[in-house]
């Protein structure tokens, strides 16, 4: 009786949802075209929910076949667009040096700025503001990796115009809050920490961080679309700098990688964030777990993600003695690390600085020497590692 009763308020639901479906489609059509929106349509983001969801947890098939199915029903709208876009930037994310996705992203963005002109023009300007100035922004972060400041600024500046037209209109969808969040953080945080570009934000108002900041709480409480990105933001900001809040940068990243556990960006920044805080127990699991997605194969986790939990581990098994093990991890940073050809970031310097403690520790000179002159020949001389490794030297 319970299942049968179940199943009969299963159906009267899903009878009552394709009424209201019916009617809002009705509505819809009734309406001036100025108040067509995708955007704040609840059926289009409770059918979106699972692929959106399927993105960021690297389950880009299934999500791709979804935002195809959008847009295929509204091939006008640059929602499905974006969003097939954002499919192919999540494959990027866990190690920017991969350039095999640019050119599909980027087709994906032009198309989106395409019909979001035509949204702006004809439909509805708010609307049309923000997918334009996602877009944008999205464009921009890529040439901002790519190292094309020049492509990076130009795209910035037209995404910060049409995010100033979304200012005020948050009451029209939540998801318009943070572009204005970003905005505020960013616009003073760039003052503060690249002097040199002040005279161009001089351009652009004046931002406020810590308002910034409340406004991606905001966005990662009610909005939809943006709400896993502000949160992505959310995570990075609270997890370095003047506003620097490592329990709630934690508590963050948490929630991020409990929520799409395959995830290898989250799961890689959230065992930063571990130990980084001294939950050194919890941070050498979650570090193992990287590891062995590794050796699976699983999508995005690859040699980058590697070199930063065998670093993690390494330095863990150093502080509790537990030399083999900690020599083993720091071998395999520097393994992973040449696979991604990051032999000129930090992690490579601090892995065979720290080989070079150990031996130091073990009365092992030699070997100590070599494992700190490789340190001298990689790192650059402003380098802290570079000016450990030369005190140590000499002491030897």
């Amino acid at each position: 009786m319970k299942i049968a009763f179940k199943n009969i308020m299963v159906f009267a639901f899903v009878l009552l949802s394709m009424q209201l479906r019916a009617q809002w489609t009705q509505d819809l059509l009734n309406a001036d075209t100025a108040k067509y929106s995708l955007l704040i349509n609840p059926f289009i983001q409770v059918e979106s929910t699972e692929a959106v969801n399927a993105m960021y947890n690297f389950e880009f098939e299934k999500a791709d076949s979804h935002f195809t199915y959008l847009e295929k029903n509204y091939p006008w709208h640059p929602l499905p667009y974006l969003l097939k876009g954002l499919n192919y930037w999540w494959q990027i994310v866990p190690n920017y040096d991969n350039e095999s996705y640019d050119e599909p992203f980027l087709a994906y963005m032009d198309r989106t700025k395409e019909l979001a002109e035509n949204v702006y023009e004809k439909y509805n300007e708010i609307e049309g503001a923000f997918f334009l100035a996602a877009a944008y922004a999205f464009e921009g972060r890529l040439y901002s990796e790519r190292r094309e400041y020049r492509k990076a600024a130009v795209a910035g500046s037209r995404s910060l115009k049409y995010f100033e037209e979304c200012k005020g209109h948050e009451t029209y969808s939540p998801e318009l809050l943070f572009g204005d969040a970003l905005f505020n953080y960013y616009g003073e945080w760039i003052r503060d920490e690249y002097p040199l570009l002040r005279p161009v934000m001089m351009l652009f108002p004046k931002g406020d961080m810590k308002l910034g900041i409340e406004q991606l709480k905001e966005v990662t409480r009610n909005a939809f679309y943006s709400r896993t990105e502000a949160q992505f933001y959310l995570m990075r900001i609270l997890s370095s700098g003047s506003n620097r809040d490592l329990p709630e940068a934690a508590r963050v990243g948490k929630m991020l990688h409990t929520e799409y556990p395959d995830n290898p960006y989250f799961h890689r920044y959230y065992t930063r964030l571990l130990y980084q805080s001294g939950q050194y127990d919890s941070a050498a699991e979650k570090a193992l777990e990287i590891l062995d997605h590794i050796e699976a194969g699983k999508p995005g986790y690859e040699a980058n993600s590697g070199r930063y939990a065998s670093f993690f581990l390494g330095h863990i098994y150093e502080m509790r003695w537990q030399h083999d093990e900690a020599r083993k991890y720091f071998q395999r940073g520097l393994d992973y690390a040449e696979q991604a050809d990051a032999t000129k970031m930090g992690y490579y310097f601090y892995s065979l600085l720290h080989l070079g403690i150990i031996e130091q520790k073990e009365g092992n000179k030699e070997l100590a020497k070599d494992y700190f002159k490789q340190v001298k020949k990689a790192a650059n001389r402003s380098h802290p590692t570079h000016k450990d490794a030369r005190t140590r030297l000499k002491r030897l």
